[in-house]
């Protein structure tokens, strides 16, 4: 654990170092990510805070990088550009997949909607997840973006407790 060990000035009382976020910091904290003035993504401001470990995967890493050096007791506003957060809409990531394709690799008879998220295997092993814009008898279009491609983000934290 780092802790913030600044020196005081001569005519302030010692306090206990406050601990700050670090790579692999296990914290408590409520976080709200939103569209930039928009409706929120998720949020744990309304319940329990979150318990998570830094470094595992349990936030995406652009959002992990903000947390960095936080000290505890912080409250923070991030607003985030695509750039900063999951990236420009790419043209290229919108792909036709021929209907044959889908179904082998999907749900056996599965009901898809134009706009679901259709999770299916790739033809030569790994998984492809995509928005479906486009069903047809023997084309699909995909867009293989992720879904907040493009958005400008706000990322909202309070640091409760960081070990």
């Amino acid at each position: 654990m780092i802790y913030n060990t600044a020196l005081p000035a001569s005519n302030q009382i010692m306090s206990e170092p406050v601990p700050i976020v670090t790579p692999s910091a296990y914290l408590t904290l409520h976080y709200r990510l939103a569209k930039q003035g928009g409706d929120d993504i998720v949020t744990t401001f309304h319940g329990n805070p979150a318990t998570l470990m830094l470094g595992q995967g349990q936030l995406a890493p652009f959002l992990e990088e903000r947390l960095l050096g936080m000290e505890e007791g912080a409250r923070q506003v991030f607003n985030l550009a695509p750039a900063q957060a999951f990236g420009e809409r790419t043209a290229e990531l919108i792909q036709p997949v021929s209907r044959a394709t889908l179904d082998e690799n999907s749900v056996p008879g599965a009901d898809y909607q134009v706009g679901e998220l259709v999770d299916f295997a790739a033809p030569k092993g790994g998984r492809f997840a995509g928005v479906l814009r486009e069903l047809g008898d023997e084309v699909c279009i995909f867009d293989f973006n992720h879904p907040l491609a493009g958005e400008s983000l706000q990322f909202e934290v309070k640091l409760i407790s960081v070990l």
